[in-house]
């Protein structure tokens, strides 16, 4: 299904004054490139956490954005978010590029609620979040009509997507650059096993985790740093076992992050119940359908016996 250009967001949506060298910060300010990836634990990698997490609490913006009821369009997160999960393991994105179109798709609902049509809006809504988020992050970009795969229900002329980029963008009021809980991992897995031994396998358990924990809306309210804590405290569980060093959680909110690895374990929980119900009514059906021809078979079977008899 393709729509068009007026299907979707009218031209007085789309105007936006900014100018494109503010694109990756509001004040068009310099700042450093963030990389997910620290390979020791060095004073000088010591002070690039230390400036993430003085970035992260300049953008306390977003937590207290956050309305006490979940935004509109809510109950239909979980399908969004499944989508978009889908095509990033199908054309094999980071999973940053993930976790920034689940940033900037929240974010969008938190400013600008969707109308309810049929669900398309939230579908476009999907495709433009990772669409943006794949130019900022892949080395190589899918064509919008090669992205919007994964058994979508709708699919949208490429015109109408990038309106929609526009639209977000402006919601977002150009705010596109990202502290992700990713930027954290590699340095904590390596502060909780010193040895080496384990991080690497840590970190990359801990991705896994944050991109299943994303799924659902309540993350939202902890910084990345706490989702990364978290996240790397369940994976070190998970793996080793390993005995924590008092320091590995050093400028952080301890009780924050046990309430996140709190619900981390209660997602996780709820996500396999949900998996083995789905299971468990598949199978149902399969049995159900099974019976079915069965006893179609053992009719018409006694149906011929009794031709043959009255024959």
């Amino acid at each position: 299904m393709s729509l068009s250009c007026s299907d979707c967001v009218s031209s007085s949506d789309l105007l936006c004054g900014e100018d494109s060298a503010v694109v990756l910060s509001r004040h068009g300010d310099y700042s450093p490139e963030y990389v997910s990836e620290f390979e020791s634990t060095s004073p000088e990698f010591q002070d690039s956490i230390n400036q993430l997490l003085e970035e992260e609490r300049n953008h306390t913006w977003i937590t207290s954005r956050i309305p006490n009821q979940p935004p509109d369009g809510a109950a239909d997160r979980p399908e969004s978010i499944a989508w978009i999960l889908k095509v990033q393991n199908y054309h094999g994105f980071q999973p940053l590029t993930a976790f920034l179109s689940v940033n900037f798709f929240d974010r969008f609902l938190l400013s600008h609620p969707l109308p309810k049509n049929n669900g398309w809006p939230q579908q476009l809504l999907s495709v433009a979040c990772l669409s943006l988020a794949a130019k900022l992050e892949e080395p190589l970009v899918p064509s919008l009509l090669d992205l919007q795969v994964g058994n979508a229900k709708f699919i949208f002329e490429p015109r109408t997507v990038k309106r929609m980029e526009l639209l977000v963008l402006t919601v977002l009021d150009w705010r596109l650059r990202c502290i992700s809980p990713f930027n954290y991992l590699h340095f904590l897995a390596s502060k909780m096993d010193p040895s080496g031994a384990y991080s690497t396998l840590i970190a990359s358990k801990a991705e896994e985790i944050i991109l299943s924990a994303v799924k659902e809306i309540s993350f939202i309210e902890f910084r990345p740093s706490c989702i990364a804590a978290a996240a790397t405290l369940c994976a070190a569980d998970i793996l080793s076992n390993l005995p924590l060093s008092e320091s590995w959680s050093e400028g952080l909110h301890r009780d924050d992050i046990m309430n996140c690895y709190q619900m981390i374990h209660e997602v996780s929980i709820k996500q396999k119940v949900s998996k083995q119900e789905a299971e468990i009514t598949s199978s149902g059906s399969c049995s159900i359908s099974s019976s079915s021809c069965k006893r179609r078979k053992l009719n018409n079977e006694t149906l011929d016996v009794e031709k043959k008899g009255s024959c």
